[in-house]
């Protein structure tokens, strides 16, 4: 059982994880609780590891009541690949609107966010880091864009070394949200787990 693998044998079967389900949703809340950044009005970052992607895992499988091996190994494609690899974070991004009516309007006015250079984290004074985001998530040509974003920070060493001590931000720049947020020793702290694994 490593940090960027999950494998069939880590998901226990739906009548077991009932057992232990309410444990596990409050240990993954607590840990969610750390590792959500809010940035601007509108957009907030989960950076996600093993124990968060694990639970969506067996959360789907016990929604879409997937018992059979090649239904859970699909499962385990979804979301094992937004598992983060050595030396990178990865975060689902949201856009959250509160209000139905206004879904449609404020997607479209951040459609492109996942396009070009609008999501980055700052280590220290010097080191940016882009956020690369998984593609698919918007048809430009249809003015489609999904409320939901997987990206990628990959940290350099020296922004590894630097990670624990230095001021790091969260940065967002685009015409429907700007704004740069400082992580908590917290954040930087369940962050930094990752990196350092």
């Amino acid at each position: 059982m490593g940090k960027h693998t999950i494998e069939l044998s880590d998901v226990v079967n739906i009548f077991e994880y009932e057992k232990v389900r309410d444990a596990m949703r409050r240990r993954v809340i607590e840990l969610k609780r750390a590792r959500r950044v809010a940035v601007g009005a509108h957009l907030s970052f989960v950076f996600e590891n093993r124990d968060t992607l694990l639970f969506q895992i067996q959360e789907m499988c016990r929604t879409e009541r997937i018992t059979d091996e090649a239904g859970v190994q699909e499962e385990i494609a979804v979301y094992g690949a937004l598992l983060p690899r050595p030396g990178e974070l990865s975060a689902t991004m949201m856009i959250e609107i509160q209000d139905k009516d206004q879904i449609e309007p404020m997607l479209d006015r951040f459609m492109g966010i996942d396009i070009g250079r609008h999501v980055w984290m700052e280590v220290g004074n010097r080191l940016v880091v882009p956020g690369e985001f998984e593609s698919g998530r918007s048809d430009e040509d249809k003015g489609k864009l999904s409320a939901v974003h997987f990206l990628r920070f990959p940290v350099p060493e020296r922004g590894i070394r630097d990670f624990k001590a230095a001021p790091v931000f969260l940065v967002v720049d685009h015409p429907a949200a700007r704004a740069r947020v400082r992580l908590s020793d917290e954040t930087k702290a369940a962050l930094y787990e990752d990196l350092a694994a």
